[in-house]
Formats: structure tokens, sequence, C-alpha cells
């Protein structure tokens, strides 16, 4: 009797067995078809200071469009003391503020971050000549800057190069904004322009979305977004995220 009860366990124990490495299989079968989950992009975005509704547009607007099924995971920070904290676990640094980042050991880790190969994007009134205590950051990091802008209103932007940053936008787009005066600065290791704007009636030519050609890290200028006539555009939105798409080698 007992020998017969202890063989209709070791039959059930091996059917369950049985039925646990079947199911292992499966699982592994599609992972390896479909492939492990993509983990989303680490953002940190860095706004504050004056002259731009900064949580309107950076921390609500461009943290929606990043956050968009799962793109982008969005850390958004108003004081500039505590970047340093929060880049171990960025993949992209997205840079839109104009107050200043005064700390010494938080401008070392911004560049540290850069030479180790990471992401950085500069929005707007990052691309400004902001901080005259600190000429590196426009030098190597914006290669250039801008000290001047028409008043707010009406331009066309058009792409000038097919890039992965530029791709699916429309060709040529008219928008309100400021027009940023970007100027490159020859010292520095230069950039690659995507995007323009003529001003009319003369032969002024200025980026609106350019690349910086750093030797380690991937870095995009953005001059556009003042308000929501750039944030809501589809246009903007579909820049915004091919930029931190590139920036983050993805």
């Amino acid at each position: 009797m007992k020998s017969k009860i202890l063989f209709k366990l070791k039959s059930a124990i091996t059917g369950v067995s049985l039925l646990i490495i079947l199911c292992i299989c499966c699982v592994s079968s599609s992972s390896a078809k479909y492939g492990p989950p993509k983990k989303s992009i680490r953002v940190l975005i860095v706004g504050g200071g004056s002259s731009h509704d900064f949580d309107r547009w950076y921390k609500q607007a461009d943290a929606a469009t990043l956050g968009k099924d799962d793109f982008a995971t969005v850390t958004y920070i108003n004081n500039t003391d505590s970047i340093a904290f929060y880049l171990p676990q960025t993949d992209v640094l997205y840079l839109s503020n104009n107050q200043p980042i005064k700390s010494p050991e938080v401008r070392q880790a911004i560049f540290d971050f850069v030479n180790a190969g990471k992401g950085l994007i500069m929005g707007h009134a990052a691309l400004w000549y902001n901080w005259k205590d600190w000429p590196e950051y426009n030098l190597q990091l914006v290669s250039g800057g801008t000290r001047s802008h028409d008043r707010y209103g009406s331009f066309e932007v058009t792409i000038v190069k097919n890039h992965p940053i530029t791709k699916g936008v429309e060709p040529k787009i008219t928008l309100k904004d400021e027009r940023y005066h970007y100027e490159p600065d020859p010292a520095g290791p230069g950039i690659e322009v995507l995007a323009t704007n003529s001003v009319a009636g003369s032969d002024k030519v200025y980026p609106s979305i350019f690349i910086v050609k750093n030797p380690k890290a991937r870095i995009v200028g953005i001059a556009l977004g003042h308000d929501a006539e750039s944030h809501d555009n589809q246009f903007y939105k579909t820049i915004l995220f091919n930029a931190v798409k590139w920036a983050a080698h993805r």
C-alpha cells in the first residue's frame, strides 16, 4: 500500500517538475525572440532663472513629451547645486536654465559627465552667455553662444541636414519664438548645423538646431523654446524626442 502511494507521489512530483521545465522553456524562448524590455532613458532637466516659465515649459511640457510611452524617465530640478547628486543616475543631461551654476564641484561634475561620453542637450536659455566666470561652458560645451535675440515673433525654420535628430519632421516650418543670434566660437570644437533660420531682407542665417563636435559626448543645441508656440508644436516635440534618443546612443 505504501509503495503504491509513494509511486503516485513520485509521478505527481515528476509531472509538476516537467510542467515547471516547460514553462521556463517557454519564457526563455519568448525572451530570446523578443529580447529584454528596453529601459527608459534617464533624463535630468535643469531649469530656473529669469524671463522664462521654466516650470511650465520644461518641468511640465517637455517632461510630458519625453515621458510618453515610458520613452524616458524624467527628473526636473531647479536647484543647480544638486546637479552632481543626480548625474550618476542620468543618461542625458538637459540644461534649460539661465540661473547661475556657481558650485565648482557641480561645474566639474558636468564636464566629467560629458567626458564620460554621456548625452547633453542645451535648450534655449542655456545657449546664452550666462556666466562670465565660467567661460569654459560656452567655449567647450556650447562652442559659442548667444548675446541677443530678435523681439518675439514669427520666423521660418528650415532643416538643412538629414540626421537622426531631424528624422520625421517637416523640412520647413513657421513658428513664433525668440530668434536667438547664436554665434559659433572659432576657438571651440565647432558645430554641425541641422536647422537654420534666416533674417528676411538680410544675409544673416542663425542655427536653430545643431550638434557640437565633441570627441567624447553627444551634445545638442536647441535654440527654440521660449513658450507654447515651440513646446506644444509637434515639430519641436519630435526634435526633442530625437535629440534625447540620439544623445543617449539609442
